[in-house]
């Protein structure tokens, strides 16, 4: 073999060999999908698809984290009012998963007591798996940490320091120990002494009757009242003076 053959077919493998590695380079970056942002920088309230949960991982979506000064920025003054006495280090922000009445997937966040943190993740990752309806689970500071407003929005929420209307008693709400979910569709009802009914949100009187039957009802037979009773909390729904049915607490 000559010398210019010689070369020539050193050439020609070195090319193969450059084109099996460029090959090889594409299909490795077609098997690494770019997660979702509204996931990595976790938009509360966004939809996302089943396949971007799978690609970003579902184990980072139920996750309980210390709460961040990005995160406490949000609250304070609002839901961590001036006058709040539970220590910041005693709170926990949640990431989680829930569907929505249509089935799709919405991005949730709480904040909550970290003596209750294991017991939301572990709740509501069941409840994402069961495919139980939340319409919408976003910090209440969205919504200047004021029930109504909120309520009324149908949002679920924990955290809110404040004290029990009329009274000087503090909310379980204030140690992030007490939840409300689907707020609109299981409202607190109470009965004045003149024989009407208070209700709150006022937008929720419809749902007050509990013997009819709607999309996100709270009942005993209901999995979302399982599973908190499970973890060993208390329904507002079995209260006799009054009835506070989106509320459970521990």
């Amino acid at each position: 073999m000559t010398f210019k053959k010689t070369m020539t077919a050193m050439m020609t493998l070195i090319a193969a060999v450059t084109m099996t590695c460029c090959v090889s380079n594409t299909d490795n970056a077609e098997y690494s999908p770019t997660p979702n942002p509204t996931l990595t920088t976790w938009k509360a309230g966004e939809k996302v698809s089943d396949k971007d949960v799978e690609t970003f991982g579902i184990e980072k979506c139920f996750v309980s984290e210390n709460i961040s000064d990005s995160v406490f920025n949000v609250m304070k003054g609002k839901t961590y009012k001036d006058n709040c006495t539970v220590p910041r280090s005693d709170l926990r922000y949640l990431k989680v998963l829930h569907r929505n009445i249509e089935g799709e997937t919405v991005l949730g966040e709480l904040v909550c007591n970290k003596a209750v943190a294991a017991d939301f993740i572990d709740i509501f990752r069941t409840l994402y798996d069961a495919r139980y309806p939340i319409e919408r689970m976003v910090l209440i500071d969205n919504y200047n940490a004021q029930d109504d407003p909120s309520m009324e929005a149908n949002n679920s929420s924990c955290f809110n320091f404040r004290f029990i209307a009329g009274t000087t008693t503090l909310s379980n709400h204030s140690m992030g120990m007490a939840i409300d979910i689907n707020p609109l569709y299981n409202p607190y009802v109470k009965q004045r002494t003149n024989g009407t009914l208070y209700v709150s949100p006022e937008s929720g009187r419809p749902y007050a009757d509990r013997n009819r039957q709607f999309d996100y009802k709270i009942g005993h037979n209901d999995l979302y009242y399982k599973l908190f009773k499970q973890h060993g909390f208390t329904w507002g729904g079995d209260w006799t003076s009054l009835k506070d049915y989106q509320h459970f607490e521990k």
